[in-house]
């Protein structure tokens, strides 16, 4: 199989794909990884910080907080385009991307939106949001939609953001002691209503994760990481017509509602033995939940649900995830399972670490079965996953071996140096 390397680094780990050895796969068909492609700065030491990826136009995009960039990437020939700069980084009062004075809580950018019918991406940083135009190569960032947060939830990165494309609304959570969720018309690029997680059985919410946006149920869905009713994480569903009357009558600025005083049709499904992250939509009513369990000895899963009364489908053995991505075109799921482990479960608890080591794997989960079929080998760190239906790609930017610790397999598997991996899905 003939393919193009970037970085010699990487040129002896190509050889040893093409020969495909990679999830115990051969001959050139098939799910597999084809090349890896080099990032800005990033070498065999670096603790690469990076979140969300998208494929969108013809390119791939991913947040990079080492580079306080957007970084972008030709999904068809893997050739690095640029960086969009302008993000926050690594942390507010700094640039540390590990180790002493780094806070998750404070670094930018963290997930990416496209806006369709346009050539604009939203993209969320703290305690904004940046409004990038594409229209010139890479992309410049043309706008800061400040959410002007004060007191305990100032300085907080918003997280994960999702599109109604339907009525032109833009969803974005932010974490914290505070979490809330902030809707923004994507017309008027202004904050139409800002949406605390509390109130009844929304209390005790440590915060949100993954949300998707569902046309057929006109349904923001939103993984809730906790609530004292269901400590283990929850799929909350917030009707779009509980939002739109905002776009006429925004909230007065510093205002906000509590999520459980929207009223009866918000929706809250248990996801038990949980602690949820990644969510994708899949065919039909179903729904996919990456689960993530921080306790010892817990099954690593990812939940497959009826998105229209919250029954659970199938609990399918795939998981220890950040980001998970629906393909339409092969009818799969893609789900970036850095913290998988050999025995399916998170065997001490926690997170990956040196006396407590992950084996990284990119998982593919069949939709039409439910059922798991491949795991390939991924690079430390590999949180992050974009799906290109249209080349058939999957890409997954990742760290070096060593930092932060706890891969136990990634020299092995010749993930030598941090950078972006690509595979083949067919």
């Amino acid at each position: 199989m003939k393919q193009r390397t970037l970085g010699a680094a990487f040129a002896a780990t190509a050889t040893l794909v093409g020969c495909g050895i990679w999830g115990g796969l051969t001959g050139d068909s098939g799910p597999r990884i084809v090349t890896f492609a080099t990032v800005p700065g990033y070498d065999a030491t670096t603790n690469a910080s990076f979140d969300v990826g998208i494929v969108t136009g013809g390119r791939f995009y991913f947040t990079d907080r080492n580079n306080a960039a957007l970084q972008v990437y030709d999904a068809a020939t893997n050739a690095f385009v640029g960086s969009i700069k302008g993000f926050s980084g690594c942390n507010v009062g700094g640039f540390l991307c590990a180790g002493k004075g780094f806070s998750n809580s404070r670094v930018g950018p963290n997930s990416i939106s496209e806006i369709p019918g346009t050539k604009l991406l939203f993209v969320s940083d703290v305690d904004a949001v940046r409004v990038v135009d594409t229209t010139t190569s890479p992309g410049t960032i043309v706008k800061t939609i400040s959410f002007g947060t004060t007191g305990a939830g100032a300085g907080i990165r918003a997280d994960a953001g999702c599109f109604n494309a339907d009525d032109k609304i833009y969803m974005v959570s932010t974490g914290g002691k505070q979490p809330f969720i902030t809707f923004i018309s994507a017309a008027s690029q202004q904050i139409i209503a800002k949406v605390t997680v509390d109130g009844g059985r929304f209390d005790g919410a440590g915060g949100t994760e993954t949300c998707r946006y569902d046309p057929a149920t006109k349904n923001f869905f939103v993984n809730g990481s906790e609530t004292k009713a269901n400590p283990r994480g929850e799929l909350q569903v917030i009707p779009a017509n509980l939002i739109t009357p905002f776009l006429a009558a925004p909230m007065p600025a510093g205002t906000s509602k509590k999520l459980g005083d929207l009223g009866p049709t918000v929706l809250s499904y248990p996801l038990p033995q949980c602690d949820p992250t990644g969510l994708a939509l899949g065919p039909g009513t179903d729904i996919a939940v990456g689960c993530r369990p921080g306790k010892a000895g817990e099954p690593l899963t990812v939940l497959i649900m009826n998105r229209t009364n919250g029954a659970i489908l199938a609990t399918v053995n795939a998981g220890g995830g950040d980001h998970l991505q629906y393909d339409a075109a092969t009818n799969r799921y893609y789900n970036s399972a850095n913290r998988w482990r050999p025995s399916g479960k998170n065997d001490q608890g926690g997170g990956c670490s040196a006396k407590n080591p992950c084996t990284p794997v990119l998982s593919i989960i069949d939709a039409a079965s439910r059922t798991v079929v491949a795991k390939l080998p991924a690079g430390n760190n590999a949180h992050t996953v974009a799906v290109d239906g249209v080349n058939k790609k999957v890409f997954m930017p990742f760290s070096s071996p060593d930092t932060p610790a706890g891969c136990a397999n990634c020299k092995e598997n010749k993930f030598l140096s941090a950078g972006l991996a690509v595979y083949a899905t067919q």
